[in-house]
C-alpha cells in the first residue's frame, strides 16, 4: 500500500495528457495508458476535455503519516521530510 501511494505521488502524468488530445474516432488507443493519475474527466458538448489529477500534496501527507515514526509536538515537520526522502528512496530502488 505504502508503494502504491508512493508511485502515484511522484508519478506522471504523461498519458493523462495524452488522452486530452487523443481524437474521439482513437477510443481504443485509451486501454494502453495510465491515467492512474486521472481523478476525473469531463468532455463538454463543444469537444472541451478538462482532466483533474489526483491530488498529490494529499497523498505525501498521507505517505508521510504511514511511514513517519510517532513523534513530539514540534518535529512534524522535519518527520515529514524524513520520511519524503525515505519514500523516494524507495522509490528509486524499485525503479533502479
Amino acid at each position: 500500500m505504502i508503494n502504491r501511494i508512493g508511485n502515484l505521488a511522484f508519478g506522471k502524468a504523461n498519458d493523462a495528457v495524452k488522452l486530452v488530445f487523443l481524437d474521439p474516432e482513437s477510443r481504443e488507443q485509451i486501454d494502453k495508458l495510465d491515467l492512474s493519475m486521472v481523478s476525473e474527466v469531463k468532455r463538454g458538448s463543444n469537444g472541451l476535455v478538462e482532466v483533474k489529477l489526483i491530488n498529490r500534496i494529499a497523498l505525501l501527507e498521507l505517505l508521510a503519516g504511514l511511514t513517519a515514526p510517532q513523534t513530539q509536538k514540534g518535529d512534524e515537520a522535519e518527520s515529514f521530510f524524513t520520511a519524503m526522502d525515505r519514500a523516494a528512496a524507495r522509490l528509486n530502488a524499485i525503479e533502479a
